[in-house]
């Protein structure tokens, strides 16, 4: 089963062993990061460096001045964590041993974006703005999402990417000091604190037969039991429970259009861009109505678009199922596994947890992540993998 392990471009530049060191782990691809949110960052085998900060959400090669010129909106260039084109230069090492190298590109997750343009942000029903989920309705946003995915995902040399949080986000974010899990809102809170109510979603409701602002009040009175610690019921009944039937399907319609629209444009461009034979897959979760990384999608639908999803597997490959299902011969469905202990992997079951994802339909693995990982990790996630066929 082919392994692909992620990377950052920081793990590689400047330590002559990264790339014969992640070739020896066992995997057959790297999927390299081009276009990356803010983060923090610990290299426990660097020469140089033990900790990298990336301050903001950057693209890590020069971006194409001809291509963004005049534009309001535009990607970042990094800073010092990633200077000069720091994606071709890990991509070249990385392709030296042996490596097949596929871009890793995140697009609606950008904090710096919406910290200076606050009009591109999702509104809560509270009218609280969410700097780091650009509102993916927004004719603008949606442009420079697409301009971005083709410029990020298509480097010299890939072979393909993957596109990382291509629909919509909204409250679930790992943020500094975060303080937010004081009361659990489980999925039916989390998708009513995560509607949008920008003016361009405002009017998208309105085309459902909606009143925006009897919707935000109504998001706002289901809410009141969540902030009183009554338990979520969970799933999509929920919300209809909390919400009513009607307003809740009328969110959903417009919601998963918007996300659909533009997964397939993002696709198109990347794919009208790029070489032939070039692989375009997305990170995915099988219900439309999740936000986040992995973009909530209908399984028939992308697998009919993408060539295929990488799937989240940290708590188990049951969401590998619903994408399974659909029979769609050629497809990739790539479990996606941690494998840093330290942050909730489980690098010592690998061989076993790739087995099962097997037999759920995946056909290739993700490794998050091989800069992140601790010796020990790695030598059990080169374990894992030597059993593998």
């Amino acid at each position: 089963m082919k392994a692909s392990a992620f990377v950052y471009p920081w793990d590689v530049n400047g330590d002559p062993a990264a790339g014969e060191f992640i070739a020896g782990l066992g995997v057959r691809q790297a999927t390299l990061a081009s276009a990356y949110h803010s983060t923090r960052a610990l290299t426990p085998r660097h020469p140089r460096h033990r900790i990298v900060t990336a301050e903001h959400a950057a693209v890590l090669y020069p971006p194409d001045e001809a291509r963004w010129s005049g534009r309001r909106l535009r990607p970042y260039p990094a800073g010092e964590w990633a200077p000069g084109d720091a994606y071709a230069e890990a991509a070249e090492t990385l392709a030296a041993a042996g490596l097949e190298v596929h871009t890793w590109v995140v697009l609606a997750h950008n904090s710096r974006l919406g910290a200076e343009f606050p009009d591109t942000s999702v509104v809560n029903a509270y009218g609280d703005r969410y700097a780091w989920a650009p509102c993916v309705a927004q004719p603008e946003t949606r442009q420079y999402l697409l301009d971005l995915a083709v410029e990020a995902a298509v480097r010299p040399g890939a072979r393909g990417t993957e596109l990382e949080s291509l629909g919509w986000y909204g409250l679930p974010h790992l943020h500094a000091h975060d303080k937010t899990g004081g009361v659990a809102l489980g999925d039916a809170g989390q998708y009513l604190m995560s509607l949008c109510f920008c003016g361009t979603c405002r009017e998208g409701y309105g085309a459902q037969g909606l009143d925006a602002d009897e919707l935000a009040a109504a998001v706002r009175d289901a809410l009141e039991p969540v902030w009183r610690g009554a338990p979520d019921d969970g799933g999509w009944p929920a919300v209809e429970k909390l919400l009513g039937e009607g307003r809740a399907a009328g969110t959903r319609a417009w919601r998963d259009e918007i996300a659909r629209t533009l997964q397939e444009a993002a696709v198109t461009a990347v794919r009208t861009a790029a070489p032939e034979g070039f692989q375009v897959l997305l990170h995915a979760d099988p219900v439309t109505h999740h936000v986040g990384a992995n973009a909530g999608v209908d399984p028939a639908h992308i697998l009919s678009v993408a060539d295929g999803v990488v799937v989240p597997c940290a708590g188990g490959p049951g969401l590998l199922t619903p994408f399974a299902e659909q029979g769609r011969e050629g497809a990739v469905l790539a479990a996606n596994f941690p494998v840093v202990s330290g942050m909730g992997g489980s690098p010592g079951t690998l061989g076993a947890d790739a087995a099962r994802a097997a037999e759920l339909g995946a056909t290739e693995l993700r490794l998050y992540h091989a800069g992140l990982a601790s010796d020990g990790d790695l030598v059990a996630v080169r374990e894992g993998l030597s059993g593998l066929e």
